[in-house]
């Protein structure tokens, strides 16, 4: 199916500056255009920028997306020093697990000093975190 850029937006969950903005950045592929100009996307761009927000979501940033699709779009520039941003940003992850855990553990902590008793005038938990 095609798009013009407002139905390819609305269709992303994203506004039309934000398809601008990814095609300045080369997130996007310049979109073919009709003879009167209008920008017009497929269903590959509506599942590139699926990706694009769900990879954010994850925590990457646009740089690290723009590596990563140069790995999707078979570019040998970009995906020079690839194992080595991979390693990097498993790293990342990693740290983020363990400090995840540690609030889990934390949280599971506070909740267990909680009687659960909705009229209590003193808050355990927050008596405990000042």
């Amino acid at each position: 199916m095609i798009y013009r850029i407002g139905e390819f937006a609305d269709k992303c969950g994203v506004n039309k500056e934000t398809i601008r903005y990814y095609e300045r950045k080369n997130l996007l592929k310049e979109p073919s255009r009709t003879k009167t100009g209008y920008r017009l996307y497929s269903d590959y761009d509506v599942k590139r920028v699926g990706f694009i927000k769900r990879i954010q979501e994850l925590g990457f940033s646009l740089g690290e997306i723009y590596k990563l699709l140069g790995v999707v779009d078979k570019d040998e520039v970009r995906c020079q020093d690839m194992f080595e941003f991979v390693s990097r940003k498993q790293e990342e992850v990693q740290k983020q697990i363990e400090d995840l855990k540690r609030i889990e553990t934390m949280l599971g902590d506070l909740k267990q000093r909680c009687p659960d008793e909705k009229q209590l005038h003193a808050c355990p938990i927050i008596e405990t975190l000042t």
